[in-house]
């Protein structure tokens, strides 16, 4: 085999589970060294930006059963730009081995004799729940917690779940289950599970635009069709549940939810950002401003050439000062 045929690698990646902040450093370098990204639907887009400029991205996600890409498409994508010597960034929600369908890619992958590696993320089995202030186990509550998938694969004939062997697990975790919640709360209650257990589903856990509903196994199902609940969301069972009330903290910053649309220039916007963030508002970038450097240094170049007959330098803003010193930089390298 040819240096020039020698495939790539691919790296599966997890992305987390909504938050950009919850990204870990080894996912980052990874997305660094990509010629390919593909990514999924419940990827947050801010994360591209860590792929180089030349990297080619492709979205393959799937929202409500629409497939942009069948899994089985992807598998070969997958293939095809590694074997075509790319390093492919693959891109998933949450962590690629928990409910990711990573394992099934990841053999695909084996089976071509294509060298990959596999990224863990943090699962939103564990993050979202925690962005509501829920504790999967509690000293006192609960020391077992099982993470069950909402979503079978619906070629199956019968389902793999022990629902019997579920209702004595202290705390339930069922990611993807929102469409198929009442079937799930009426066979845990079938099994054992006591109906007054508290409940909640959380919608875009993580993110500003995170939602949670509170009820009990009995009731949650209709609180979900009531304030017509959709997807993406988790739910979660156990006496844990309880202990929202006093341990929530994200979905009470003070800008929680809101919107802010940042009109700076794209170089500006990012602090800012990232304080918003921090009070829980969710920031859109519009720069309607761009700063470019002038076409005639002349007239700044000879202030800088007189700098001493100066005892006072005023500046007008924050970018009058990077341009200046910038500059004056350049024309203390050249007279060297």
């Amino acid at each position: 085999m040819t240096e020039k045929t020698k495939p790539g690698k691919v790296y599966i990646i997890g992305a987390g589970p909504g938050d950009p902040g919850l990204i870990t450093l080894k996912a980052v370098e990874c997305l660094r060294l990509a010629d390919v990204v593909i990514y999924d639907n419940l990827v947050n887009e801010e994360l591209l930006k860590y792929a180089p400029i030349h990297a080619r991205i492709i979205y393959a996600g799937k929202k409500g059963g629409d497939h942009t890409l069948s899994q089985d498409r992807i598998n070969k994508l997958l293939a095809k730009e590694a074997r075509g010597g790319s390093t492919v960034a693959r891109l998933k929600g949450g962590d690629p081995f928990v409910f990711g369908r990573g394992g099934e890619e990841a053999e695909v992958l084996a089976a071509y004799g294509i060298p990959f590696e596999v990224v863990p993320g943090v699962t939103s089995a564990i993050a979202v729940p925690a962005y509501a202030g829920i504790p999967l186990t509690h000293r006192g509550l609960t020391s077992t917690v099982a993470f069950v998938t909402g979503h079978e694969d619906p070629t199956k004939d019968k389902s793999d779940i022990d629902w019997q062997a579920l209702s004595g697990i202290g705390t339930l975790v069922f990611l993807m289950g929102v469409k198929n919640v009442v079937q799930i709360t009426e066979a845990l209650i079938r099994h054992g599970k006591s109906p007054d257990i508290p409940a909640a589903l959380i919608r875009r856990g993580t993110t500003a635009g995170q939602q949670v509903l509170a009820g009990t196994l009995s009731s949650i199902a209709g609180l979900a069709q009531t304030n017509h609940f959709k997807p993406p969301a988790i739910l979660v069972v156990g006496p844990v549940v309880n202990l929202r009330d006093t341990l929530r903290w994200f979905d009470t910053k003070p800008l929680f939810g809101k919107g802010v649309v940042i009109t700076r220039p794209q170089r500006q916007a990012d602090d800012l950002a990232r304080l918003l963030a921090a009070q829980g508002a969710h920031s859109i970038a519009f720069p309607t401003v761009s700063i470019t450097q002038p076409s005639d240094w002349s007239e700044l170049d000879c202030a800088l050439s007189q700098l001493e007959n100066y005892n006072w330098l005023i500046f007008t803003s924050a970018n009058g000062v990077h341009f200046f010193f910038e500059r004056l930089c350049q024309k203390a390298r050249g007279s060297k």
